[in-house]
Order: C-alpha cells, then sequence, then structure tokens
C-alpha cells in the first residue's frame, strides 16, 4: 500500500493532487513506501503566515492548554507504536525493534514536554534601588523552522518540536527527503491532539524547502540536524538576518578501551555503538582507540562479532542491521571503505555490498584495522556500518588521538581504573561522554550537544531546550 501525503498547512491538506515524488524502501527498493507533493518558497510562505497568524493565540494560551496537546500527541504515538515503528522501519530501514524503539522515544519527549510547557522558570530579584521589584519571565520567540534528517526521522522532529510548542512558539517543519512518511504522521497526530490550524506545519520537499525556511524573514529561529556543510549554510543564512540558530552536525566520535578492560563489554559497546542503526547515528563509535595489551585479542573479537550479525529485510524480526537508507549512502560507505584500504587500513570483515533475497541498500559490517589517526576514515563521517580501529601505546596517547580532528560530540571509554575513568570525562573534548557504554544511546530528559564543529548553540533535550526555545524578559516595577 502507497500512501498518498499531503503538506499540512493552516490546519489544512494542500498538494495531494500533486505528489509526484517518492520515498522508497531501503529493504526492498522495488516497493514505493509513499508519494508526497515537491513544495517550493510558495508553500513556505503559506506555512510561514499560518504559523505567524496561529503565534498570537497560541503563545498566550494557558500552559495547560499546550501541555495537553503535547500529552495526547505523546499518547496517541504511543497506542500507535506498531504501526508506526513498521512504516519507520519501511521507510528508513532500522529494524522493526529499533523502529518500535525510536516511536516510543518520541512519545516519552512529547509528555516529557507536556509536563515542561507547565514549568517556565522566572527569578525574582532584590532591585539596589529601593522601592523597586525586579523580575525574569521567559516567554516565545516566534516561529520555529525545523529542518530534521532521515536517521532518527519521528524522534528528531518531536524534539525539536514538542519543547517549540509547549512554551508556545509555532513550528514549520520540513522533514528529510527519504522519510516524509513517518514525519507526515507525526504532524497529523500532533493536529489530531488538539493543535489549532497554523501551530504546527508540514512542508514536504527538498533542499529549496530548506533554504526558503531559513532565509524566511518570518521564521524566528531554526533548528538544523544534518551535515557540516549544509550546517554552515544554514548557519549563515540565519545570522545574516539575527535569527536564532541550533546546529546539530554529526561526529566521529571515539571510543577508548584500555588495558584494564572487560574484553566482553567492551566488544559489546564497540559493536551497539558501530553498528546498531546500520551506523547511521551521530553518535556511533565510528573510531575505535585500543592500547597495545588489550588490542589484538580485542579487534580479533570485534570482528568475530561484526561477522555474525545477521543483515537483512527491517521488517525480519531475525535481523540484527537493516540496510542503508538510500543508494547514495551506500556508496559513500562502500567509497570510504576504498578509501581506507587504499591509506592503508586492513579490513578484517565486510567491506563489500551485500545480494539478498531481496533488492536492497544490504552492506556487511566492517572492521578496518591498522589504520593511522590521520587517515580520512578516522577523520571524515562515514555515516555507516563501518568501524575502524587505531592501537596506541597508553591511556594518555589515547587521550591525545581522541581529542584531534574538527567533531566533538560523543565519547566513550571502557576501563576498570576510577583514575582514568575520572581524568578521562573531565579532559576529552565532547559533549557528552560514556563510561563502560556505547558512545550511542542517549535518555529523552537529559541535555544532548557536543563541542567543536559537532554542535551550535544551545544544547537540545531535557531542561536546556528552554534555552533556545523561549527569551528572557526583565520587568522592573517601582511603588
Amino acid at each position: 500500500m502507497v500512501d498518498t501525503l499531503t503538506h499540512l498547512i493552516g490546519g489544512q491538506a494542500l498538494g495531494g493532487g500533486d505528489a509526484s515524488e517518492s520515498s522508497i524502501n531501503p529493504s526492498d527498493i522495488g516497493e514505493t513506501v509513499a508519494r508526497y507533493p515537491k513544495g517550493s518558497a510558495a508553500e513556505v510562505d503559506e506555512a510561514v503566515r499560518a504559523a505567524r497568524e496561529a503565534f498570537p493565540a497560541w503563545s498566550e494560551a494557558s500552559p495547560e492548554v499546550r501541555s495537553d496537546v503535547l500529552d495526547r500527541a505523546g499518547a496517541l504515538v504511543m497506542e500507535r507504536a506498531k504501526a508506526l515503528g513498521e512504516l519507520l522501519s519501511r521507510e528508513e530501514g532500522k529494524t522493526l525493534a529499533e523502529g518500535i524503539g525510536e516511536v516510543m522515544r518520541a512519545a516519552r519527549i512529547l509528555k516529557y514536554f507536556a509536563g515542561e510547557a507547565l514549568r517556565r522558570h522566572g527569578q525574582t530579584l532584590e532591585s539596589t534601588r529601593p522601592g523597586i521589584d525586579a523580575a525574569t519571565y521567559r516567554e516565545a520567540v516566534g516561529v520555529f523552522g525545523l529542518i530534521t534528517p532521515w536517521n532518527f526521522p519521528i524522534a528528531i522532529p518531536a524534539w525539536k518540536a514538542a519543547p517549540a510548542l509547549a512554551f508556545g512558539n509555532t513550528v514549520v517543519l520540513k522533514p528529510a527527503t527519504p522519510t516524509p512518511a513517518i514525519a507526515h504522521a507525526l504532524a497529523a497526530i500532533i493536529q489530531e491532539a488538539g493543535a489549532p490550524p497554523g501551530v504546527f506545519n508540514l512542508v514536504l520537499g527538498e533542499g529549496d524547502v530548506g533554504r526558503a525556511i531559513t532565509d524566511h524573514p518570518g521564521v524566528d529561529g531554526i533548528s538544523f540536524t544534518g551535515s557540516q556543510g549544509v550546517g554552515a549554510m544554514v548557519g549563515q543564512a540565519a545570522m545574516k538576518r539575527q535569527a536564532r540558530i541550533q546546529l546539530e552536525m554529526g561526529g566521529k566520535n571515539p571510543l577508548v578501551v584500555l588495558d584494564d578492560a572487560d574484553l566482553e563489554r567492551a566488544v559489546t559497546c564497540a559493536i551497539d555503538g558501530a553498528f546498531f542503526g546500520t551506523g547511521q547515528r551521530c553518535t556511533a563509535s565510528s573510531r575505535i582507540i585500543v592500547t597495545e595489551g588489550i588490542h589484538d585479542r580485542f579487534v580479533e573479537a570485534l570482528a568475530e562479532r561484526a561477522r555474525a550479525l545477521k543483515v537483512g529485510d527491517a521488517l525480519d524480526p531475525s535481523t540484527q542491521i537493516g540496510p542503508a537508507v538510500s543508494e547514495q549512502q551506500l556508496e559513500q560507505n562502500l567509497r570510504y571503505v576504498g578509501i581506507a584500504r587504499d591509506e592503508g587500513g586492513r579490513v578484517l570483515t565486510g567491506g563489500d555490498p551485500l545480494q539478498l533475497d531481496k533488492r536492497g541498500y544490504y552492506m556487511a559490517p566492517t572492521v578496518i584495522a591498522d589504520t593511522a589517526p590521520d587517515m580520512r576514515i578516522n577523520n571524515e563521517e562515514v555515516f555507516g556500518p563501518v568501524a575502524s580501529t587505531v592501537r596506541v601505546r597508553d591511556y594518555e596517547e589515547a587521550l591525545e588521538i581522541a581529542n584531534r580532528g574538527q567533531f566533538g560530540l560523543s565519547a566513550g571509554i571502557v576501563t576498570n581504573s576510577l583514575k582514568h575513568s575520572r581524568h578521562f570525562r573531565r579532559a576529552v573534548r565532547a559533549g557528552m561522554v560514556m563510561v563502560n557504554l556505547p558512545t550511542a544511546g542517549v535518555d529523552y530528559h537529559v541535555p544532548f550537544g557536543g563541542t567543536r564543529k559537532s554542535s551550535y548553540g544551545a544544547r537540545e533535550q531535557g531542561f536546556a531546550a528552554v534555552e533556545f526555545y523561549t527569551q528572557t524578559k526583565t520587568v522592573y516595577i517601582g511603588g
């Protein structure tokens, strides 16, 4: 069954008759998941106008109204988790268990921010001048443009939209091209939950839609998740007109394994971080830095475990690793394996496309050993099931190499040393640090973000989201 999608603008479904673009099932490229209209600047202009018209009533409504809408939306997502998870997995390619898990995360995010809608914080302050009171209030900013990626196609729209709506803003969402159907499902649920017309708007399309949102004078802030190259252009355009900007732009995350680590735990952390989600996570453990005492045993065990992972159709319950999201992504993965080989890396397992019963974008999980820190495979984001290993002498060298490069999203260490784990979490240049855990995997109520060129602007998720989606007003009252 092929869904026909529409834009959702001002509470209306628009453009269904022009649904000429297609999203494809990467597990079975002969299957079309949905057809959708290709939006343009005209649809963006209409969506922004609807959002601006809806803003005064939404921002001035009781926070309980906004809380109730988000809570109902979260409940509806939970009730439909299996069907939504299947849709997500058909469209994006992650396993069904991962798809349902992501849907449940989106539901929890909506419910969490239903509570946060009632907890906007202010302060009462003593003025230095007698007879004057001072106070601060947080208030909504206006219209937010949300530009979201395909790798978490319901969770990331939820974690951007939920705080925006909770604090009284209105939204124009542009989801990634490969995954419009699951984003459309979320938008429809938010409307069904009671969001008034214009509060949440969805415009489907390609990069020109994102540019129109970024450039639009009626958009007060942009939250973007994607590549560094596109993020830099989004940031420049937004800052040029003094719009708020929040950028999440990926990672090249190190997992350090020390000699004293439990071998089984270390391998499990690496397998989870590097390969689950088909490696298509910005927090993936894409470079694994191993001290020489445990190196050979670890690398051998890692390759053996990777070799045993079952790659297959995302909806097959026995599948552990689904396909790449698109032909373009698969080609990028394979190209980086070739580059690593040419630069001296040794491919221990994987590295090739897989021909399975169904035609899909399948690739064997890949372990590349004997790589040097300055090789491209250790400095550029691949975004696939590819892990490289680097041999080092000791903890000090491991930390120095972990801190190289331009990314700084997530970093992990596996060790039984309290001394080294404590030092690492303080000294590593990353926004998130995992000790004896995979680098991927974060809670929905905890701030998310990185350092250096991984992130720009205020943190996402949790209590930190209030910083980006509200502005502070200071009020003085004389007697």
